[in-house]
């Protein structure tokens, strides 16, 4: 069986994100004056196959926390993601 999954990463509150401050900064010249604290991550789908669900939800815990993800400065969060085509 096939499951899809999403991991979104960010760095951890407290650490500078430039990206994020160079984009809260932009926002008002462009009419946004009030959104704040932007902070940018990264997106990663992965497919992955395995027997039943808490096994593939295993597998996707530990490549987030050991491969995708650096624990020192990052966080990471994973969900289910719809397959393609579906409803």
């Amino acid at each position: 069986m096939k499951h899809r999954f999403e991991v979104i990463v960010y760095l951890k509150e407290g650490l500078l994100d430039p990206q994020g401050k160079a984009i809260e900064d932009a926002l008002p010249a462009l009419g946004w004056t009030n959104v704040s604290d932007v902070r940018v991550g990264k997106s990663i789908q992965l497919l992955i196959e395995a027997d039943t669900e808490e096994v593939a939800e295993d597998q996707m815990a530990d490549i987030a926390h050991r491969f995708l993800s650096n624990p020192v400065i990052e966080r990471f969060h994973i969900r289910q993601a719809a397959e393609e085509g579906g409803s």
